[in-house]
């Protein structure tokens, strides 16, 4: 069942959240935070439809679910981005967006990113509203859901590993970066297909734009598309890695020749 109200009120809280941390980021001149941020969006929002909604035999699973994945995710990043610095990406949206960039990123960055959270989170919602008695489609979506979590948590430890001894304009290509160029997007596509077969288990069909959004971001907008831009400018080996892993779902990677080893 849809509730326009709640989801409302979820998008409030987001809002609020996506607030404060945008005054966080102008006492520190550095907008990075909002990668932290981007997990406790959804973790946030499932927080405000289970309460409002009530608690039904799948709220627990489905709260455990987000808990761990947005726990996750945001320990990882920011550890990753720890340190005064900010992110080149934002940089470049800074450099682009001078003067007052300050008040700017309040929507361009944070009010973005809390809308963009709270239309992805449409399988929460469907979900965390749902009486239904939990069957097969249940069982596919956790297994879904695990097999992104694997691929993320794994991708990220051996990129964090890469990162810490490999010399400047190395290009990861090794375990699970030997299969796919984006294998941490393509375990975050996983995630939220899995939270769509939840969602579609409990008549949530609705949900369905949730996922679509979250594809349509990874591989087109703040994905793979926004990475590979130019990426190849400053580390010259990855057009190599191009020609020979797929970019997106994982596949055996194609020989290389003997030159080029």
């Amino acid at each position: 069942m849809f509730d326009g109200g709640i989801y409302l009120q979820g998008l409030a809280a987001m809002a609020l959240f996506g607030l404060a941390g945008w005054g966080i980021s102008v006492y520190r001149h550095n907008v990075t935070i909002v990668d932290s941020m981007w997990s406790l969006f959804f973790l946030l929002g499932a927080g405000v439809y289970a309460w409002l909604g009530g608690v039904e035999p799948r709220t627990w699973l489905i709260l455990g679910l987000v808990t761990i994945w947005a726990l996750r995710l945001t320990i990882y990043l920011s550890w990753r981005n720890r340190g005064p610095h900010e992110d080149h990406r934002y940089q470049a949206i800074r450099r682009n967006n001078e003067p007052h960039f300050w008040l700017k990123s309040l929507y361009i960055i944070f009010g973005l990113q809390a809308v963009l959270a709270w239309l992805v989170s449409l399988p929460l919602l469907g979900s965390l509203l749902s009486s239904a008695p939990l069957g097969w489609l249940d069982v596919l979506g956790i297994a879904l859901w695990l097999n992104g979590l694997v691929w993320e948590s794994l991708a990220d430890w051996q990129l964090a590993r890469f990162k810490a001894s490999a010399p400047a304009g190395a290009v990861m290509d090794r375990g699970v970066w030997r299969y796919s160029r984006h294998p941490n997007y393509f375990g975050e596509f996983s995630i939220w297909w899995g939270f769509y077969l939840l969602a579609l288990s409990s008549g949530a069909w609705w949900a369905l734009p949730g996922p679509l959004l979250m594809t349509l971001l990874l591989l087109k907008v703040s994905g793979v598309a926004l990475l590979e831009k130019d990426i190849a400018d400053r580390r010259p080996a990855y057009a190599h890695y191009v020609k020979t892993t797929p970019a997106f779902f994982p596949w055996f990677p194609e020989s290389r020749l003997p030159e080029e080893r």
